[in-house]
């Protein structure tokens, strides 16, 4: 129940929470779209065409274009959960997500978040 919730949240709130927590700590918005498109695949055209029609936050990682095949390598706590010990793919999706704007948040450098 608690995950259709998230999954049914809209992804322009989302993404503007995610975006204002990378500017809280000194980042930039071009930062975290950078992570956005680096774990999903979307263009940034796409994503800008997401922000402006209703889009959930579960359409949103379902419909991704290529999820990053390098993806895998993200571990650490988000919630208080591990992110590699996530059953549900669409939850480790979103949490994987989550974790990258933590790293960025933290003053991690981009190529260690985008794990190059």
């Amino acid at each position: 129940m608690e995950n259709n919730k998230v999954y049914g949240m809209d992804f322009a709130k989302i993404y503007q929470l995610l975006v204002n927590k990378a500017l809280r700590k000194g980042r930039t918005k071009e930062e975290a779209d950078e992570i956005i498109r680096w774990l999903t695949g979307y263009s940034q055209a796409e994503i800008e065409d997401m922000l402006e029609k209703p889009t959930s936050y579960g359409d949103f990682f379902r419909n991704a274009p290529e999820l990053n095949e390098n993806r895998h390598l993200i571990k650490g706590v988000v919630c208080g959960v591990r992110v590699e010990n996530i059953e549900e793919p669409l939850m480790r999706e979103i949490r994987y997500l989550d974790k990258l704007i933590d790293e960025l948040a933290k003053g991690k450098a981009m190529d260690k978040i985008l794990r190059k």
